[in-house]
């Protein structure tokens, strides 16, 4: 059972650790020191829960009803290109970046913009649904040993990049990290952007 856990562990971390809108966000907000937890949360939750429902049999459900997809592949676009040109602009203005000049963001949005991030990239559903989901099932009676593991998976990742960002701030004391942050940003979900709909 160790092994099979170890497995899903593993198995998931490849799918997560990669440059992406939701990773990209985590980060930002742990550079910023704001909400870092709530946000660390309710992405692991969200794995575990999107896991969950993959080991019980809802990835056969999505595959066979792919307008689901297609709908979240459209929203999950559009919100990631008004993030994008959101991005974008406060990199115009470096004198604006520092984050203290505003306030923290309110919990509420921060945590609305992590649930888009997180529900509105049909990525996630075929990563984390489909795939771990399929994969759970070849371990027979394990499966949800393997869902376990990659749960954890998501809970380390989440939480080494939430609150390991924190390692960054005082490269980002300065206005031009930011703008440099913010471009990078806006170029990868404008990027995922156009891949969702392409």
């Amino acid at each position: 059972m160790p092994t099979i856990a170890l497995s899903g562990f593993l198995t998931s971390l490849a799918l997560i650790v990669a440059i992406g809108a939701q990773n990209a966000f985590v980060l930002r907000q742990g550079i910023r020191g704001e909400h870092v937890l709530p946000v660390v949360a309710v992405c692991a939750a969200a794995d575990a829960l999107l896991i969950g429902a993959g080991i019980a049999g809802l990835g056969a459900l999505v595959t066979d009803h792919p307008t689901v997809l297609t709908v979240t592949r459209y929203a999950g676009a559009a919100f990631l290109l008004v993030l994008a040109v959101g991005a974008a602009a406060r990199a115009r203005r470096p004198d604006r970046l520092d984050p203290a000049a505003d306030g923290p963001a309110a919990l509420g949005a921060v945590l609305t913009t992590c649930l888009a991030l997180t529900f509105l990239n049909p990525h996630v559903y075929l990563d984390t649904v489909v795939l771990l989901g399929s994969l759970a099932h070849q371990h027979g009676a394990g499966a949800w040993v393997f869902g376990a593991g990659a749960a954890a998976a998501s809970i380390a990742w989440f939480t080494a990049l939430g609150f390991g960002a924190a390692y960054l701030r005082p490269v980002f004391a300065r206005p031009r990290a930011w703008q440099v942050l913010d471009l990078v940003i806006a170029g990868v979900m404008a990027t995922l952007a156009v891949t969702l709909v392409v």
